[in-house]
């Protein structure tokens, strides 16, 4: 896999484009469907560089955090702040890639093509894009026929075409052999040491042993932990995350 492209602007550099997003800063975050509460009272700080794996069991509200942060959806009550920005003013400026990649029914090449003249980005940076991800030689392909390894390495290409300084990832490599995984792993790493922040839910504890610089650990609801990834790994703070690396909540 080659660099992305020389046209890529990195994260650090476009802060004397526009005033920096980060760092974020969510407080007593909350969100409630039908009655119920699903996330209560989330209050965390995330630096403007580095890679925070966010875990937890099924159900404690990972994927709703992300899309929360992402502006897909609205939080009860709380705030998400964004540097000194609204929060509805930045969402272009991060990317979110999903468990199943949603693929336009087109060729790879059309499939960033189309984030490339959304966002009004150079076009002559699709072949370079998919280079790095390991597709060139698919360009003309249609989508659909890719694997699942594949198909997600398209839809991390599509996320890292719009520039973002921060990319969402929730469980991209769910279900994927061990071979695609390590080469999700090698894209975002790649996109890490750029200056992209990273936020990527797993439930892999190898892999957020190799990525994390911290961890956001959720159960039921709630942050039961964020520590440093150096720091949570051989001695987690909370009983539900020594319970959680020890197996003994199923996830």
């Amino acid at each position: 896999m080659s660099d992305v492209c020389a046209s890529h602007v990195p994260a650090a550099a476009r802060t004397a484009q526009a005033a920096p997003i980060l760092p974020l800063s969510v407080r007593d975050l909350a969100l409630r469907f039908d009655g119920a509460t699903v996330l209560d009272g989330l209050s965390f700080d995330l630096s403007a560089t580095g890679c925070t794996m966010v875990m937890g069991p099924n159900g404690a509200g990972k994927s709703l955090l992300l899309k929360l942060l992402h502006g897909l959806i609205r939080p009860t009550a709380g705030t998400i702040a964004w540097g000194s920005h609204d929060p509805s003013a930045v969402t272009a400026r991060h990317a979110l890639v999903f468990q199943k990649p949603v693929l336009l029914r087109r060729s790879v090449a059309a499939n960033i093509d189309f984030v490339l003249k959304a966002r009004g980005k150079d076009a002559r940076r699709r072949d370079r894009l998919l280079d790095h991800v390991g597709l060139g030689h698919k360009a003309r392909q249609p989508a659909r026929l890719l694997s699942g390894g594949e198909a997600q390495r398209l839809a991390l290409a599509r996320a890292l075409a719009t520039d973002p300084e921060v990319l969402f990832l929730d469980e991209p490599t769910a279900s994927l052999d061990p071979a695609s995984v390590l080469a999700i792993e090698a894209i975002v790493a790649e996109a890490r040491n750029r200056g992209v922040r990273i936020v990527f839910v797993t439930h892999d504890t190898g892999q957020a042993r190799r990525m994390a610089d911290d961890v956001l650990f959720l159960q039921g609801g709630r942050v039961a932990e964020h520590s440093r990834a150096a720091d949570f790994f051989p001695a987690p703070r909370s009983q539900a995350a020594r319970d959680y690396l020890d197996g003994r909540i199923v996830v």
